[in-house]
């Protein structure tokens, strides 16, 4: 995995950019361009991706977690409303549930 969590991306330009499995963990991609950026697996845990362009429901549902992180308005209502609800939950207790029915 690589790590660029807490790096500053303000404004980059990450076009087409292959971020598959990167931790961006409270990173600032605040007005960052992600127009077909692959974001699949990527820790989004307390992202800043306020103003973020280019950026698409469809992308953030490949992500491993959206956990705090901060959103523009519109794209966390599409979130809700699409059925991605669990990518804003806390992933440690998700996977302690997940662990607790494995041992059932």
């Amino acid at each position: 995995v690589i790590d660029f969590s807490k790096t500053d991306l303000l404004g980059a330009n990450l076009n087409k950019a292959n971020l598959k499995e990167v931790d961006l963990s409270e990173a600032d991609l605040e007005g960052a361009d992600l127009f077909y950026a692959n974001l699949e697996g990527v820790n989004l845990w307390s992202a800043n991706l306020e103003g973020a362009k280019n950026l698409t429901v469809e992308q953030l549902s490949k992500v491993k977690t959206l956990y705090e992180a901060k959103l523009d308005k519109e794209l966390m209502e599409k979130i809700q409303k699409k059925k991605y609800q669990h990518l804003l939950e806390n992933p440690k207790i998700m996977k302690e549930e997940d662990e607790d029915e494995e041992k059932e």
